[in-house]
């Protein structure tokens, strides 16, 4: 996304876009409900933690990882295989989310670079840190051309200056720009799907849309499928109006479906079968 251009706040800008407002009044009505049900009252770090999980193994499928949710909630182990380090990096970052909140806004690559160390394990001096020029990039589920290190940069700075600054643009906005930014760029040398997705989460929660944590936008965006996902992105890559606005509203989908995810919980928790 371009950070300079006639308006001083290019977020609240993408606001106006064909069908974003739209958008952005169906996931608040559909938040509102979540957290108006009767649960809500009683059992909500229940509905919290069923959403982190439910929402770590969603972001683990779109990365190639697409275990049942019982076999995530079940594991203890998650060093064994490529699928397994994946699930176990998803599980890792949605439990660090909740912790950089205070952050995001005073020094947001500061916690991209964070997310990136927690999803990666390792001790590699390309751990937590964006790509230079010439490092190799693992993330084969995304095809489209790679940005050059500067070009990283660059970005990274821009989207970090929008962040500080603050914007008038609704939570869903902000937070699909930061996500498909970040899907772009593909900053770190892996991990980068997983990254983008926590970074969602903590733009919604942190702007108050969903304080507690229970509209897991990642199992929206496993259920609406990878080739969505992608079909999305390359209209967010494009920088058409046309294309920024389907990724948005893509995004919006994918908040509503978690939604309705955490509104199954709440109304199984209420018949007692949870």
């Amino acid at each position: 996304m371009s950070t300079t251009g006639a308006t001083a706040d290019p977020l609240a800008a993408l606001g106006s876009l064909p069908g974003v407002a739209d958008s952005v009044e169906s996931v608040r009505k559909a938040v509102d409900r979540v957290y108006g049900h009767r649960i809500m009252r009683r059992r909500s770090n229940t509905v919290t933690g069923e959403a982190a999980l439910r929402g770590a193994r969603g972001s683990a499928a779109l990365s190639g990882a697409d275990w049942a949710l019982e076999e995530v909630r079940r594991r203890s182990d998650f060093s064994g295989d490529d699928e397994a380090r994946v699930v176990g990096a998803a599980l890792r970052l949605t439990a660090e989310a909740g912790q950089l909140l205070s952050i995001w806004r005073q020094s947001p690559l500061r916690v991209l670079a964070r997310l990136h160390l927690v999803a990666a394990a390792t001790n590699g001096d390309e751990v937590g840190r964006p790509r230079q020029e010439g490092e190799p990039v693992d993330e084969p589920l995304i095809e489209l051309p790679l940005p050059g290190a500067a070009e990283v940069n660059g970005r990274l700075e821009g989207l970090s200056e929008l962040i500080i600054a603050g914007s008038s643009a609704p939570a869903l906005v902000t937070a699909a720009v930061v996500h498909g930014e970040l899907l772009a760029l593909r900053p770190f040398t892996s991990r980068n799907g997983l990254v983008a997705r926590a970074a969602e989460r903590i733009v919604l929660i942190g702007s108050g849309l969903d304080p507690k944590s229970i509209c897991p936008a990642e199992v929206g965006h496993a259920e609406l499928g990878r080739a969505a996902y992608l079909a999305a992105l390359e209209g967010y890559v494009s920088g058409t109006p046309e294309g920024m606005a389907a990724w948005i509203t893509h995004c919006g989908k994918a908040v509503e479906l978690g939604v309705r995810e955490s509104t199954a919980v709440c109304e199984a928790l209420q018949r007692g079968a949870a």
